[in-house]
């Protein structure tokens, strides 16, 4: 059993900035990759960013220069530093993480990530 812990979710301003980070543990003895989807409402899950074990990043293009990816592989802990936030990135935001099984895969195939966090809330509002 894996477990994703997610925190640094809330409410902020438009133009302003949160972190996200995300823990993984239990039975997973090497992380792949790790990343974040996001899921606004009425909307389908969308990739925001993921960062494989080497450091491999990608990104959505409507988040590109303001978003930035990062990890660290020995706490098996992802982070997603968020500026310049804007409405249009409201949304739940989920972790998930893929294991060794899928080295080789593309980072940006959804379908490779086995382990999804529950998600948290991220509004941007005035």
């Amino acid at each position: 059993q894996v477990q994703l812990v997610e925190s640094g979710g809330g409410l902020v301003q438009p133009g302003g900035s949160l972190r996200l980070s995300c823990a993984a543990s239990g039975s997973i003895f090497r992380v792949n990759a790790m990343g974040w989807y996001r899921q606004a409402p009425g909307k389908q899950r969308e990739l925001v960013a993921t960062i494989t074990s080497g450091g491999s990043t990608n990104y959505a293009d409507s988040v590109k220069g303001r978003f930035t990816i990062s990890r660290d592989n020995a706490k098996k802990t992802v982070y997603l530093q968020m500026n310049s936030l804007k409405p249009e990135d409201t949304a739940v935001y989920y972790c998930a993480c893929r294991s060794y099984f899928w080295m080789g895969r593309s980072q940006k195939e959804e379908g490779t990530y086995d382990y999804w966090g529950q998600g948290t809330q991220v509004t941007v509002s005035s």
